[in-house]
Parts: C-alpha cells; structure tokens; sequence
C-alpha cells in the first residue's frame, strides 16, 4: 500500500492514467530483526505448532478461521492497520504491509530496509516509459526481478506513476506486473502481495487550490465504465491481484473508501476479488477529518469497514474500531469479516508456514539482488520504452566520425532525477553524460543550474560556446520530482522556466547536429522544436531508471533500434489553458467548446499523438487474414429482429465463442534489425458517443533486415469491439467497425 497518487496527469494532460500496482505485503520475516518471536508457527515451539492456523495442510480459509477464533476484539483490531503489532501469546511476530515497488524495490514504506548487506535494488525505468515498449512479456520479466530482489532483501510504486492514458495498456501492464510480482510457481500461493491503486477516478492531486484530499471527482457512469474502471477490473480478474487500494477522493459525492457499492458491490461482488481492499494511508482519518463524510470517528470506522474495507493504512480503525462495535454502530462479524481476508492473503504467502528459510524463496539472499541479469534487463526495458520523436536523418550517429560531442542541459548529468518517486537506492547510475561519454568524447555544459531554469539559473555563454565547437550537441532537458510529482500537479505544458531558450540558443548557435532529449513523466508542448530546422532529433525518455543513460546511448549510436510509442498524448500549451483539470470528462462538448481527452476522445491539434513513435527503419504492413464480416447470433425472439437497434448488449449467449484472428505480415524494409510495435485499432459506429478509435491490441516483433514476419491477433467481438453506453453498459454496436495499423485499414461489419 502507498499514498503514491494514481494520476498526476501533468498540466490537465491527458486523464485515465490508471492501475498502478505496487508490492504491498510479503514475507518480513527477517532474523535480523530484533522481535521474539521471530517467525509465526515456529515448529520448535510445541505450544505454537498445534495450533490449527498452523496446519499447512488445511485450506486458507480454515486456518485464517482457527486463528481468528483465538482472538479478543482488541486483538482483531490491531490486525486492520498496516502496522501490526507482535502477539507473544500465539507465538506471531509483528508485521508492516506497506512497502513499495512501483518500479524497484523502494525504500518508501517502512516495510523495507536497506542495510550494507543489500544497499540498493535494480531501478526499473518508471512505468510511464516501460508502458512506452508495449511490451507486455517485458512487463512480467520487470516484475519477476522485482519480486526476486524483495524477497532476497526478507521484505516485504503521478503521470509518470501510471501506465498511460489507454484502458487496454493500463490493463495489459497490471496484469503483466502483478503475475511477475505475485506468481509463486502454483496453486493460490503468493510471491509478494501485490495491490493496484488508486481506486477510482483518482485525477487531481494539488491543482491550482484544489487537493487530492478533498477532490469530488464528478464522472459520469459512461466515462466511468468506459475509462477508469476497466484496467482494475483486468488487474482483479485477469491479473488476480492480491488487493485493491481505494483512493482519497470522493466519487460523484461519496469518498471512494466508504463507498459500499464500489468495495462490496464492484470489488468484491462483481469482480470476486481474491484478497483484501486497502485504504490509501490515512484517508479512513482524511475521510472524517478534512472530507466531514462522518459525524463522529466511530462513524468513519463503522462505514468503511461495513463498505467492504479490510485493511486502513495508518492507525485509525485500531484507534477507533473498538469504541464503533460497542456503540453498536459495527457488528463484530464486520471486522471479523475484514480480519479473515488479511489473514488469507498472510496464509498465501506463507506468513504462517513457520522458518522462511525453508520455504520457497528461502534461499534467495543479498547474491539476488543488482545481478548483472537484473541490471541488464534494465537497460533493456529503457531501450525499449524510449521515444524516437523526430529524426531528420542525423540518427545513428556514428562513434567513429565524431570528434567531440557537447552534452548540455540541467538533466544531462542527471542521476537521481533518472529513477523517479517511489524509488529505492540503486545499483549503480549511469547518467546520459556517462552513457555517451563511454562513446565518444564529450563537453559538459548544464546551461541552468537547476531544472526549474529560473531566474539567474540561466547560464546561456558556456552551453553555445560548447555547441558552436562540437561535432554533435546533446540537449537534455524536461522535468524532475521539484517540477512533478505527488502532492504537485504542473499547471503549464511548457518546458520549465527558461529550458525553450536554453533549446533555441544552443540549436542556433551549434555546429554540427542537435539532438534534443525529453527526460519527463508526462508530456509537453515542444512545437518550437518539432518545427526548427535547428534541431535534427527528438527523444522523450520518461524517467529511465538506473541504466538510462546508457539506454540513450544505446539508442542515439544505433546499437539498438528505437521502437518506443508514445502512451500518452501530447497537447498544446493552450490545452492547459482551457481545460481544468477538475473536469472528469473524457468525451467531447462542442457546444461548450470542451475537446474531450485522450486520444480515444480529444478533438483538437496535438503535438504528438498516442501512439507516436519512429525507428531507423521503414517496416511494412500487409493483413494476411480477417473477416469482413461477422454476424452475431441473437437468441430467437430478441428485439433486434423486430426494431432498429445500434447494438447489442455485449453479453449473453450471444457472445459464446465470438472471435476472430486477425492476421499481419510485417516486412523490415530497413537496413537495421529492429523491434517493432504493432498497435491494432478499431473505430466503431458513431453510436453512444463512441470513442474515435481505441486500441484492441499490441504485439513486438524482433525483424532482420528485409526479414517479415506475421502477427496474430484474436479479437473477442464482445470484449475487444465493444463500447460503453450513456447509462454505463457495455454494448456491441452494429455497423462498419475500421480495424487499421498505421495507414492499413480494413473494415468489418456487424450484424444480426
């Protein structure tokens, strides 16, 4: 669990970031730790070991029962904070849940500790750039390693937090991340617990007065289904995840953790959540305190829990839970109902299997963590995340042929910047000056003392003079944690400060070609650039992680081809103007002249588009196979035989088995072997206020040079072509539906 906000969405960009997920509980079993006793079931003790919550042998659920069973009222209580304290009496040492790894192991959370044993962990690029690879076996491979490193380390991740602004790649990532984190080789067990957050619609954090803490997010049922809800329904369905964390803000005037139909109805009813529903930290307090949601402390314990809640990061439900039973506004069925789904998930990871060290993972130790395979397979989630924006045909560059390279810009030495918020110790760095001072020689000129590049910061003669003599100039500008982060919205998309004249300066007064690179968790509006002559390429690195400096090096010398693709969209500055970020609406109004967000919906110009992205090769696409037609089988007697209909609801009998393939060749008709980024999108009928087009998914295909190869997609007709109604239901609209990758299109149409 974490107070690491879902959606910064930098500057009123773009809304929808959504299902984060971090490590939230695990095995802490730590010896080091000065606790008696020091392991739960401690077969050496025979007192402890007949105990019926020690039986391996029964089910979860059966032994969670027994423990139970043994406790008073203020024992149980003490188990629905993060922070739980030892109980000698059953032999059950203490336990914190919260710990982070959004990206890495972090040492955010105080259920990590880093020591001279283990002094740092494999820094992962920020989601935000590993989204950027649409790579979705690279997303479980990220979450392998991390749960590796967490598990060797006895413990147990704003924009740039988040996955982007799609619903299917938000889904895609968590359920990638959360089989990395979780899977423990079988059964129900789990590696760590994993939680995706922050549930729902969580979109402003510190906007222009407005708070996180206080935020009413007013969304209609429409943009709910169709946006915000889904990528949590796939981390809780598909992905299987061990908990839910629900948000700070309220939800159409209810505060998401003492909303009963969002915990008990969606949560746990609709979707069968295997685990246990979290608050974010304190907002059970925030709740009564700021919100004044209840009357009373007593009140504000009694409804969240009966809402479904399970687990209150911080102290209050153990402050105030009893008093709430004996007032009898709480039964204690409530919390034992609450109680029992901690203690699961405690029992899936073996919390209560006795001895760590001889159980599975027992034998990972310090040797695990920051292995050359770790490290390197950060590189290559860096590699593969990064953006090739603009390249006029100065890219690759030649390490050969160049004599002397200028690296300028506040983020060009940068380290600690690369590896973002919710961050652990690294490995190691290598920033981008070391990345490319490893290749060529290079000048180092920041330009601005500070990202911000404000004030007398500005430092214009030394950053032109070194471009005027280089071969090549490097300009490494954007943003880090002081310009975006949790508890900081931006509120403009242009480049901090006085970065454009730092840009434009250098560009004009450079030799040889300038190279501009974005490093940034969200986007910004770099028209001046994308349009100037002066400026050969652009990249956007999000924040890179420990190896990202030389993942850029990587990229710009043609040792690796880029295939990174934008997830999100890049607005115009005015976008910022216009639109607040307190407005949930993602379909457009052109009556009130409101462009809507997100590629999916947004009407107006963009700097970039979702999906952007270039290579060092041209590849080709040619569709091998796909229906132009599919009808759907309505049972007899169904409306749609006897009215005009424009859909379909998409479920019922109707929907068994209603699938096609859809098939691709892909050339590489360049001269370098690359990776490339297949992305299949759908426009549908213009019914229900559809989106203009959204994507059905994504596949990465390794090519030689003029080598081809086909990629396959299985579209469900009523999963993958369907849209959300007015009224929040999901429905199959009839008609022409276009299916196209890049400038290839073809159409298929639905009937009855």
């Amino acid at each position: 669990m974490s107070t690491t906000v879902m959606a910064t969405a930098a500057a009123a960009a773009a809304k929808g970031f959504l299902a984060v997920v971090v490590v939230a509980a695990a095995l802490c079993c730590n010896a080091a730790r000065a606790q008696t006793p020091v392991f739960a079931c401690d077969a050496s003790n025979a007192t402890v070991a007949r105990y019926g919550f020690c039986d391996r042998s029964a089910s979860a659920a059966a032994r969670a029962a027994d423990l139970l069973s043994r406790l008073t009222l203020a024992e149980k209580v003490g188990f629905l904070v993060n922070k739980q304290a030892a109980l000698p009496r059953l032999g059950i040492p203490a336990y914190d849940w919260w710990s982070e790894a959004l990206h890495g192991v972090s040492y955010v959370g105080p259920g990590t500790r880093f020591s001279p044993l283990v002094p740092g962990a494999t820094s992962f690029p920020q989601p935000i750039l590993t989204a950027a690879s649409f790579n979705a076996s690279l997303f479980r491979a990220i979450g392998e390693v991390v749960s590796n490193e967490a598990r060797a380390m006895h413990n147990w991740g704003r924009g740039q937090e988040t996955p982007g602004e799609d619903p299917l790649l938000a889904s895609k990532y968590a359920v990638g991340y959360v089989a990395g984190l979780q899977d423990a080789g079988g059964g129900d067990a789990l590696k760590v617990a994993a939680c995706c957050k922050h549930y729902t619609a969580y979109d402003v954090d510190s906007w222009k007065g407005v708070e996180r803490f206080t935020f009413d997010a007013v969304v209609s049922q429409q943009d709910l289904q169709d946006t915000f809800q889904p990528p949590f329904k796939s981390c809780v369905i598909d992905g299987n995840v061990a908990s839910v964390m629900c948000s700070y803000n309220k939800v159409n005037g209810k505060p998401t953790c003492a909303d009963k139909d969002l915990l008990s109805g969606v949560i746990r009813g609709d979707w069968k959540l295997n685990g246990y529903i979290v608050s974010d930290c304190d907002s059970v307090d925030v709740l009564y305190s700021q919100q004044h949601y209840t009357k009373s402390p007593e009140d504000a314990a009694a409804i969240t829990i009966k809402s479904g809640l399970d687990l209150n990061c911080g102290n209050f439900l153990a402050q105030h839970t009893v008093a709430a039973v004996q007032a009898g506004k709480l039964s204690e069925a409530d919390v034992d109902r609450a109680v029992t789904h901690n203690f699961i998930v405690l029992m899936r990871l073996g919390f209560f299997d006795g001895d760590p060290r001889k159980l599975p993972f027992g034998g990972l130790g310090p040797k695990d963590v920051c292995t050359s395979s770790n490290q390197e397979l950060a590189r290559e989630a860096a590699r593969q995340g990064i953006v090739l924006l603009k390249n006029s045909g100065a890219l690759p560059l030649s390490a050969k042929s160049i004599k002397s390279m200028a690296v300028i810009g506040p983020n060009a030495n940068a380290s600690f910047t690369m590896i973002g918020n919710y961050e652990g110790p690294p490995c190691k760095y290598t920033t981008p000056l070391q990345g490319l001072g490893a290749n060529v020689a290079t000048v180092y000129r920041p330009g601005c003392t500070n990202v911000g590049c404000s004030g007398n910061s500005l430092q214009l003669s030394a950053a032109t003079q070194a471009a005027a003599s280089a071969d090549v100039t490097v300009l490494v500008v954007g943003a880090d944690q002081s310009i975006e982060r949790e508890s900081l919205d931006r509120t403009s998309l242009l480049l901090p400060g006085q970065q454009p004249q730092l840009v434009s300066a250098v560009a004009n007064a450079s030799r040889g070609p300038v190279i501009l690179v974005i490093m940034s968790g969200g986007p910004f509006d770099i028209s001046f650039a994308k349009s100037s002559d002066k400026i050969s390429a652009i990249l956007w690195v999000g924040y890179p992680g420990e190896a990202g400096g030389a993942a850029l090096a990587d990229i710009l010398f043609g040792y690796h081809n880029p295939s990174g693709r934008l997830p999100v969209t890049w607005y115009p500055a005015s976008f910022a103007d216009k639109v607040p970020m307190t407005d949930m609406r993602m379909r457009p109004d052109p009556s009130a002249g409101y462009p809507g967000r997100t590629y999916r919906f947004y009407t107006g110009d963009t700097v970039y588009a979702f999906g952007d992205g270039l290579s060092y090769n041209n590849f080709a696409h040619h569709l091998v196979s796909a229906p132009k037609q599919v009808a759907l089988p309505l049972a007899e007697g169904h409306t749609c035989y006897t009215e005009h209909c424009l859909s379909v609801e998409a479920v019922g009998d109707h929907c068994g088995n209603l699938a096609f393939d859809v098939h691709l060749r892909v050339r590489n008709a360049g001269k370098m072997a690359g990776r490339h980024t297949v992305l299949l999108f759908s426009s549908p009928p213009s019914v229900h206020n559809a989106p203009a087009k959204h994507l059905l998914g994504f596949e990465k295909v390794s090519l030689e040079p003029g080598q081809s190869g086909v990629v396959a997609f299985k579209v469900d007709v009523c999963k993958d072509l369907s849209i959300v109604d007015e009224l929040g239901n999901r429905k199959v609209a009839l008609g022409s539906h276009t299916l196209h990758v890049g400038d290839l299109k073809h159409t298929l149409n639905l009937s009855v």
